[in-house]
């Protein structure tokens, strides 16, 4: 992991271009075109059953895709094996976390990095990992199925990292979680981004801890992207607040009426 992150920059770390995948004859993303720039967090909105998994199993090789391209670092990975990929710098983080249950959590995250040869530094990023979730090191040579499930998350998480990752895909992070846990793994989510400059495309339900996390947004119906935005500027939008930040629509205009007076004063 970089000691230096560096700035977001204009060029994408990864690029969808009009990328169509199903589930035999079920359609579940439909002509998705998105862009990752390196060292922002962006983040994939959208209710169940959207598409949002289906986009990130598409981008490590776990789906192939019928139609479109999927580019990381400029390297066209469509339908490459999901090892390669990772060997190329990708990591996914997968929706339930899906830990090695019978493995001690010291042996998942040393899994982790089964791609590296640079035993030093794999020991200085277990120590980094073991500085943003210390109860990992309590816990390190306890069986990961006996972690809860707040545990299992930053165990997921951790695993990734130890990749050395030039991008993490992370899927539903606070499913099942409660909001003090979700809280928890947001910061230290923005944390890694800001600390070390890891790129992350984020799929959550959580609208509000997303938008408030992310610097761009996607929003997913129906397996299309229907909105795009930073996220300021999502958070804004009406039908944002609405039907992802649950402010009815009488509150909207009651707040949009507020400013208004406020401005006359």
């Amino acid at each position: 992991m970089s000691e230096t992150p560096p700035p977001v920059s204009d060029q994408p770390v990864l690029r969808l271009s009009n990328v169509e995948s199903a589930y035999g004859p079920i359609k579940a993303i439909r002509g998705v075109s998105l862009q990752v720039r390196r060292g922002e967090i962006a983040t994939v909105l959208g209710a169940n059953g959207a598409g949002k998994t289906t986009i990130l199993k598409t981008i490590s090789g776990i789906i192939d895709p019928r139609k479109g391209t999927v580019e990381f670092k400029g390297e066209d990975i469509t339908a490459q094996d999901p090892a390669h990929i990772v060997r190329e710098g990708l990591s996914h983080v997968p929706e339930g976390r899906e830990v090695f249950p019978l493995l001690s959590v010291r042996d998942n995250l040393m899994m982790g990095a089964y791609t590296r040869n640079d035993q030093d530094a794999v020991m200085r990023d277990l120590e980094t990992v073991f500085g943003y979730f210390p109860i990992l090191r309590e816990r390190a040579t306890q069986d990961a199925g006996l972690l809860s499930g707040g545990q299992q998350q930053m165990l997921a998480i951790s695993r990734a990292l130890m990749a050395s990752p030039d991008l993490i895909l992370l899927d539903e992070p606070s499913l099942g979680l409660s909001p003090k846990l979700t809280k928890d793994i947001f910061e230290i989510v923005v944390r890694i981004n800001r600390e070390h400059g890891t790129t992350i495309l984020l799929v959550e339900q959580n609208a509000n801890m997303a938008l408030n996390a992310s610097d761009f947004g996607y929003v997913l119906e129906n397996g299309r992207i229907v909105m795009e935005d930073t996220c300021a500027h999502l958070r804004e939008k009406d039908d944002i607040k609405e039907f992802y930040l649950g402010i009815k629509e009488d509150s909207v205009r009651g707040e949009r009426r507020w400013k208004k007076k406020k401005n006359w004063r």
